[in-house]
């Protein structure tokens, strides 16, 4: 099995259960061969460019770079959830009868402390440090270790979960050395990079590679972009740097791709610089990274859905709804408009929104740039605080899979890929896809035809064609009409589907499927 994880490094089974990635992949260099000569035999010259050693860099980076020991609080209920994970397996049972796991029933299980270990380095003379927030997260006590093995006490500053980054500074004042971030020039996929840190607790470790890919996009990972390097990183690695030949920090080694879920295999992720670069300051600076929140659901632009409105783009963020009191809605923007720039930084889809969004700070103004009606325009938006809590999105409700489509009416309109009537009080209810009176319920879909096709089900409701509300089936087909009549072959309908999570996406719809030239 291939795993993606953390790389952070604990004594105790749940800090060993945790990983951490970073990536490098090489790149082919053909080697400058020595003409042929039968009398001779064949040589190979280093490529311009390859360095012959490491050693100079690393003598002058590492005593940048420290070891992080954490002890760590382990609750009874998260200890005793991960030794279900391994009941069964061979051994279990000597491990838990050595380790006491439920031989006593009648006293209640204690927390305990457990260690991790990760790896991190200073960005400061005065003795900050950024690490990996899963290096740090629960921790009761940090401690440090110097190249030298000198090792000192330090406090977490900040730390943000949602781009696994952390912030230390060691309590001992000093004059501390420290490197930078390579935030002037991007890594291009091929330059060499070296890996220091602290893999398996074996401090001081160094590893070389090349840079394999870059802008890599993990879910765990929203407002990151990844360096993929193959530099060989492992367990304890978390929370260290990843350099360029020039000694500046390219990435923060964050995690890796295994197939034991430990082992390097040669595919490890490292956080880009400028993110890490920001991201360190605003902890440094606040404590915390409160990010800008827009009051929008949107959906990535495609190119079907570039085609059924004419556009020539294919890039932008769709805003398929807008939350009544945003920011959006406060600053003029639309459902249906495109986001296609912030602040002058494109947009190509709903993860570089995201990305743009949650770095602006609250209350700051901003210019978006959007397509609306198809011609652009520019908005002033002025974004606020985000509150995850209050965020939280509804989640799929499997009671509603149970529910029986809609029974054939009287009032039911056979069109291009099932029937459909006007949404009744009674269904809007029922099938919880908004108010009576404001879309179509479709009762039927045929086997082959356009609903299935677009993955539309009875049940669903239709609420827009092309971004105008569709009430009555009569609406349904005029839309459709006006649509073919301008030489289009797809329109887009907006559906309504209960509580599942594509309820409201835009979805592209062929009502008549154009048959092949004979």
């Amino acid at each position: 099995m291939l795993r993606i994880g953390r790389m952070a490094m604990g004594a105790s089974l749940i800090a060993a259960t945790v990983a951490s990635l970073s990536v490098a992949v090489p790149t082919l260099i053909a080697p400058a061969l020595a003409q042929n000569n039968t009398s001779k035999p064949i040589t190979v010259s280093p490529p311009a460019g390859a360095p012959m050693s490491f050693a100079d860099l690393i003598d002058v980076v590492s005593p940048a770079v420290v070891s992080v020991q954490v002890t760590v609080e382990i609750k009874a209920a998260d200890r005793n959830s991960t030794f279900d994970q391994f009941r069964g397996l061979p051994g279990f049972d000597e491990y838990e009868d050595e380790f006491g796991e439920g031989e006593d029933e009648t006293n209640p299980e204690q927390d305990e402390e457990g260690n991790a270990l990760g790896s991190g380095f200073f960005i400061s003379s005065t003795g900050y440090i950024v690490t990996n927030h899963h290096v740090v997260e629960n921790a009761r006590e940090v401690t440090v270790t110097l190249k030298d093995g000198k090792q000192l006490e330090a406090e977490i500053i900040g730390s943000d979960e949602q781009t696994d980054l952390a912030v230390l500074k060691v309590k001992k004042s000093g004059n501390y050395p420290f490197v930078q971030f390579a935030t002037k020039v991007k890594p291009r996929v091929g330059d060499w990079v070296v890996a220091v840190g602290n893999p398996f607790g074996l401090g001081g470790t160094a590893t070389a590679g090349i840079v394999s890919a870059d802008g890599r996009e993990f879910n765990s990972g929203t407002y990151n972009d990844f360096i993929q390097i193959d530099a060989a990183i492992n367990r304890g690695n978390s929370g260290g740097p990843t350099f360029n030949l020039q000694g500046e920090v390219i990435g923060v080694n964050t995690m890796i791709f295994s197939d034991t879920g430990g082992g390097s295999v040669g595919i490890g992720f490292a956080i880009e610089a400028n993110s890490a670069k920001s991201i360190a300051d605003t902890l440094i600076r606040d404590g915390k990274v409160v990010r800008g929140w827009l009051g929008v659901e949107i959906q990535s632009l495609d190119q079907r859905l570039a085609d059924a409105w004419g556009l020539k783009h294919n890039s932008g963020a769709i805003v398929r709804s807008v939350t009544t009191g945003g920011p959006a809605e406060a600053s003029g923007i639309k459902r249906g408009d495109i986001i296609i720039s912030v602040n002058g930084d494109e947009v190509k889809d709903t993860r570089q929104l995201t990305q743009r969004v949650g770095s602006l700070l609250a209350g700051s103004q901003n210019t978006f740039r959007v397509i609306r009606d198809g011609k652009e325009q520019t908005l002033r938006v002025t974004v606020r605080a985000r509150d995850d809590r209050a965020l939280a999105g509804v989640e799929f409700d499997p009671s509603r899979s149970g529910l029986k489509p809609p029974k054939p009416g009287p009032d039911d309109v056979t069109v291009d890929g099932g029937t459909i009537r006007q949404l009744s009080v009674e269904e809007a209810t029922k099938f919880d896809v908004g108010a009576a009176g404001t879309g179509l319920i479709v009762v039927k879909v045929d086997a082959r035809g356009a609903f299935a096709r677009a993955s539309i089900f009875p049940g669903d409701a239709i609420l827009e064609i092309n971004l105008k509300a569709v009430k009555t089936p009569k609406d349904y087909q005029d839309a459709v009409a006006a649509a073919l009549a301008q030489g289009k072959k797809d329109v887009v309908a907006r559906v309504g589907c209960g509580n599942q999570a594509r309820c409201g996406d835009l979805t592209v719809l062929r009502p008549i499927e154009i048959a092949p030239a004979e």
